[in-house]
């Protein structure tokens, strides 16, 4: 069976760390987690670093590790999980910054690593990771004197640009942190969206990096083209597909696609999307099974080797909308069938 191609264009990447960074007076690094947000941590951030980029985080150790070997010995590392047990000789092997979010991993990486850089994250109101107000004034003198990197939050609703919570947070941070002699952090993508007041000493772009929403100027990163592998005439009345989901209410021709929900075509999408062929649109039919899709080419004049799902006509945020969920899962879902293409000047 063929395999879809899924294609990473480096220099949009490299264009929407610019356009995030042009919007702010501070210091822009880049958030790589999950494999660089599906598309390849690797490469992700080798491109990022030709741009500029010195400061990148993941979400745990193991990929701090990973991209430590990617990316060489200068690039700061930081690890939003914080020290795990059982992290300490990867953090310290690997040179890892990790954002410490609990009293109980504050004790750890003192006991363990007490030379070893560090930061904090603090809880403002979305209760997932950071200390929380009395826990961060309990600690906060100790933690201080041992030369915290960075102190950090995150938004909750910086997507929503009206959202109460977000001055609420930002009040909060605030009042946690003003007067400290300790570089800040409050804004990721959309956190860089809402203005001055938001970005502090750094901000750190995620999705909008890969073309994702906020960032509505952003310029799509990846596009994904699927291939026909056979071609079928479909009378009047026959079904496509599993539990005859669609039934041709005409003579039809209908190609089958090698992709499916295993290569994170979310089975959601099914009857909700089409494909591309040039500018002419083929509608998906039937339900997205694990390996294969159908699609409806009976308009065509000629029948294409390949056609697009990801691309030119269809953001990340397009598939996300059909499939009632968010460009991340999207771009996170992209299955390893696929044949990758990096592109760059």
């Amino acid at each position: 069976m063929a395999t879809a191609t899924l294609t990473i264009d480096l220099d949009a990447l490299i264009n929407n760390w610019r356009a995030l960074d042009a919007q702010t007076e501070v210091t822009t690094a880049a958030v790589v987690k999950a494999d660089g947000y599906g598309l390849g941590a690797d490469r992700v951030a080798r491109a990022l670093m030709r741009a500029g980029v010195t400061r990148f985080f993941v979400a745990a150790a193991e990929e701090g590790a990973s991209l430590r070997q990617a990316v060489g010995p200068d690039p700061e590392i930081n690890i939003f999980g914080g020290h795990m047990r059982g992290d300490t000789d990867m953090i310290s092997d690997m040179h890892l910054t990790p954002m410490l979010n609990s009293v109980d991993q504050i004790v750890r990486h003192v006991e363990a690593l007490p030379a070893h850089p560090f930061g904090v994250q603090l809880d403002t109101g979305m209760n997932r990771l950071g200390l929380e107000a009395p826990e961060w004034e309990a600690v906060k003198e100790l933690v201080l004197q041992r030369g915290p990197t960075l102190i950090m939050s995150h938004l909750a609703c910086a997507d929503e640009p009206e959202h109460p919570m977000n001055p609420q947070q930002l009040a909060a941070f605030k009042e946690m942190t003003d007067g400290l002699d300790v570089p800040r952090s409050l804004a990721a993508t959309g956190g860089i969206l809402l203005g001055d007041d938001y970005h502090f000493d750094l901000t750190r772009p995620g999705v909008g990096l890969y073309g994702g929403m906020p960032f509505v100027d952003a310029t799509p990163v990846a596009s994904l083209r699927l291939p026909v592998i056979q071609v079928r005439d479909v009378a009047e009345g026959e079904s496509v597909g599993y539990g005859n989901a669609w039934i041709a209410e005409r003579d039809s021709k209908v190609a089958t696609l090698a992709a499916g929900y295993a290569d994170g075509i979310l089975r959601a999408m099914s009857g909700k999307v089409a494909t591309f062929a040039g500018e002419d649109r083929c509608p998906l039919i039937g339900r997205i099974s694990m390996d294969l899709i159908g699609i409806d080419v009976t308009d065509l004049s000629d029948i294409p080797r390949e056609v697009e799902l990801l691309g030119q006509h269809q953001t990340v945020d397009t598939l996300a909308d059909a499939a009632g969920t968010i460009g991340y899962e999207i771009l996170t879902s992209m299955g390893q069938r696929y044949q990758r293409r990096y592109k760059s000047s």
